[in-house]
């Protein structure tokens, strides 16, 4: 995982309640960093979740969550928190994370959402919005399966 395959970076500061006993970021808190980077990626699109997805009668489910760790940050560190889309399928998107301290490399993850009807909570195809501000946005072009929605 390269930072610079990362068009979009946010910077957050560990907080006192995000440390464990061992003096390190709680494993499972990298999972609220990448939501975090995730939410601020949306904004950096221009894309208004989740008003603009529930308008449409879907939303987007999370189905699958991944993270290794190579290294660990503490209480009051800097950290950089990447987050860009590597694939794009019919209903689903794969958004890769990555997580600095300067220049070293602390995390990487994984995380895979399915868009869905709410009502029937079935798979939906993207809308075509959202795809092209995706495709529009990021330098490092994301995989593309599958149909484009009208």
């Amino acid at each position: 995982m390269l930072r610079e395959h990362f068009t979009f970076v946010h910077r957050l500061r560990v907080r006192w309640a995000e440390v464990d006993r061992q003096d390190v970021v709680f494993n499972v808190n990298y999972f609220l960093y990448f939501d975090v980077a995730m939410a601020e990626y949306w904004r950096a699109i221009g894309f208004d979740y989740p008003r603009e997805i529930v308008a449409l009668g879907m939303d987007i489910y999370a189905i699958k969550a991944t993270a290794e760790y190579h290294g660990s940050a503490g209480y009051d560190q800097l950290l950089d928190v990447g987050c860009r889309v590597a694939r794009i399928g019919r209903s689903s998107m794969v958004l890769l994370h990555g997580i600095w301290r300067g220049e070293e490399h602390l995390t990487s993850g994984e995380l895979v959402y399915v868009n869905a009807d709410v009502k029937t909570k079935q798979s939906a195809p993207w809308p075509a919005f959202l795809r092209d501000r995706v495709l529009a946005y990021e330098r490092t072009p994301p995989e593309v399966v599958g149909a484009r929605s009208p």
